[in-house]
């Protein structure tokens, strides 16, 4: 059977009852069954450490954004989150790898955060193979030193390993392999799913078992986050659509910005030294300067809206429900590009 991407599809149009963009809401609320209940607009920055930094975080988080921090960067987290009120738990996600340092980490930074009062909401474990017993293992050990935490976890493609993960005390499943725009896992390893195709049906096999999914991967411009929605996806996470503006991080060279996968070699070499069993499965690009980031996130917020007044769409939870895609054999005219 066919399965499709993003670019494979568009949205049909319908009747509105809507008269403004203004009357569009981009908040969701969610209620996780390990018991937090969260409100804000689905959209993460990824964990990359060419994408997410406390500048990045402070600007998603005036537009009530979520960002998923490096798991390199929780020791600096913990010196920098308590001392600022600025900081709301809700606009960030912690992360952490499946070794047992890691997991050992990320906890112990938790409770550090809880001993200032800052109850944090969310850890990511998050690796490029979410269908390891490593992943359920370093789920189950997070659960039970903090039963309430939401808790996210990928990444996968497929809807039994979303319903595995949600058993093993998952709330979020992150759904997404080779999709990304420095991945290069589907030209390595030959491994991957089509990014719509595996959202419209994780996503039906998450909601039946009681969770949530985030579409990780292959957003190149906003139609791709409404698509994501329109598919079913909860959250959308986004790398190279939030990397190279005036507040990322990465090195910079001549005005521009590095952007990298964290499964390059640039990654690697800086952060786990040789590995001779392992190959480059990502890739770095340099990236032209892009401005604010804050010109950006409007741009998201008003495509999303564009598209929820074609759809009669009054937020984004409603995307689901009202989007009805059609095959197409050319996306968009590209004459002048």
């Amino acid at each position: 059977m066919l399965k499709l991407d993003f670019r494979d599809v568009l949205i049909v149009p319908k009747k509105t009852s809507l008269k403004s963009r203004k009357d569009v809401s981009l908040h969701r609320t969610i209620k996780f069954k390990s018991g937090k209940t969260w409100s804000g607009v689905p959209i993460i920055s990824s964990n990359m450490d060419s994408v997410t930094n406390l500048e990045t975080c402070k600007v998603l988080a005036e537009h009530n954004f979520i960002s998923c921090f490096p798991k390199h960067m929780n020791e600096m987290l913990m010196h920098t989150l308590f001392e600022a009120e600025m900081w709301r738990p809700d606009t960030y996600m912690l992360s952490c790898g499946t070794s047992r340092q890691d997991v050992n980490r990320v906890i112990d930074v938790a409770y550090k955060l809880f001993n200032f009062d800052i109850d944090a909401t969310f850890i990511c474990v998050d690796v490029a193979n979410g269908y390891t017993k490593e992943v359920k293992d370093a789920c189950h050990r997070i659960r039970d030193y903090i039963p309430d935490i939401v808790l996210v976890a990928g990444n996968v493609v497929t809807p039994d390993a979303v319903v595995d993960l949600i058993d093993s005390g998952v709330d979020i499943v992150k759904v997404g392999i080779g999709s990304g725009s420095v991945c290069e896992t589907r030209l390595k390893a030959g491994v991957g799913y089509p990014q719509l195709s595996a959202v419209l049906e994780c996503s039906h096999a998450a909601h039946s078992a009681g969770g949530y999914i985030i579409s990780d991967g292959g957003i190149i411009h906003p139609c791709d986050i409404v698509k994501a929605y329109g598919a079913g996806a909860d959250f959308v996470m986004c790398g190279s659509m939030f990397a190279g503006h005036d507040e990322s991080p990465g090195e910079d060279i001549d005005g521009n910005k590095l952007f990298y996968g964290m499964a390059s070699d640039m990654a690697m070499n800086k952060y786990n030294g040789s590995c001779n069993y392992r190959t480059s499965e990502g890739k770095t690009v340099v990236l032209p300067p892009k401005g604010p980031l804050e010109l950006t996130l409007r741009d998201i917020e008003g495509s999303i809206r564009s598209a929820c007044t074609y759809t009669n769409s009054k937020s984004i939870g409603d995307l689901q429900k009202n989007v009805e895609f059609i095959r197409v054999n050319t996306h968009h005219n590209t004459s002048l590009n």
